[in-house]
């Protein structure tokens, strides 16, 4: 359905291996892409915004000096936030104009020392954005091959369908977890569906390990009898949870340490019984599936 057989299932995020989390070191930084790659997780998840727009330029600089083939990875990241307390600005705000994309991405593409992107994805809606003015950007782009395919992220199914007008939208990053299950029920994930887009999760073990509340004190007392039955951990339980989806939904796991990445990877494998999935739902939920 979705053109994604480009990425992998597991899509590693840099969000926190720059300044913004670990501030790995460049040998560190290589070391990590290659383990990525040993266990095959092959596509790396970017904004030009991460580590105060500082995160594309350590990777980069890692990716080359690994020796590392273009060919064995794929790159996604996006643009349009332009930050309050960077490049000279008084306010934070949203940027789309065709000159900006086309300039943003070609400092992603220098900055992770790279001619082409494979995915290029518009950060957050902003109220100001036009699809023509998105087209003009984005098919220079995709025209002088800077971009293999164009997406955004965090965008309702009505801004997804404005942008559609002008040119077709390939994927659409947002928020998933059981947790925040909003895709399934807003319309996001069914315009997916309806329209091949490639679906993506950030942030895909919601506030589990994060926060104390009855929601995840429900979850954990499920979690107990899941645990043994499928002789997996929380994590693994939780990615299954949003995998089982129909939609086909790329976990963006948002870690830097080795276990939790090779951990992630074999929570493909799991696939919960239909029942064990409602179990866990209505634990998010406090209450009976209607």
């Amino acid at each position: 359905m979705q053109n994604t057989t480009n990425y992998s299932k597991i899509i590693a995020g840099t969000m926190t291996w720059g300044s913004w989390g670990k501030q790995l070191p460049t040998n560190e930084m290589i070391e990590l892409i290659n383990y990525c790659l040993e266990i095959g997780i092959h596509t790396f998840d970017h904004a030009d915004i991460y580590g105060d727009y500082g995160t594309e330029a350590d990777f980069g600089k890692a990716f080359i000096k690994s020796g590392i083939a273009r060919s064995d990875i794929q790159l996604i990241t996006k643009c349009g936030i332009q930050m309050g307390h960077c490049r000279n600005n008084n306010v934070a705000h949203y940027q789309y104009d065709a000159d900006y994309i086309i300039w943003s991405a070609e400092q992603s593409l220098k900055n992770l020392q790279t001619d082409y992107l494979d995915l290029f994805l518009l950060h957050r809606p902003s109220p100001l954005m036009h699809p023509e003015e998105i087209l003009a950007g984005i098919q220079k782009l995709l025209t002088d091959g800077k971009i293999k395919q164009f997406g955004v992220s965090n965008f309702t199914p009505a801004q997804t369908a404005m942008i559609d007008t002008a040119l077709h939208v390939d994927a659409n990053q947002v928020e998933f977890s059981l947790t925040h299950d909003n895709p399934m029920y807003d319309g996001t994930f069914n315009d997916c569906m309806a329209n091949s887009r490639m679906a993506m999760s950030w942030s895909p073990l919601g506030t589990y390990f994060r926060e104390e509340n009855e929601q995840n004190h429900r979850i954990q007392k499920v979690m107990e009898d899941l645990k043994e039955k499928y002789n997996a951990d929380e994590s693994q339980l939780l990615l299954a949870f949003i995998m089982k989806h129909p939609v086909g939904v790329h976990p963006v796991v948002g870690t830097a340490t080795k276990e939790r990445l090779k951990a992630s990877l074999e929570a493909v494998n799991i696939n919960l019984e239909l029942k064990d999935w409602f179990l866990l739902l209505e634990a998010s939920k406090g209450e009976p599936i209607p």
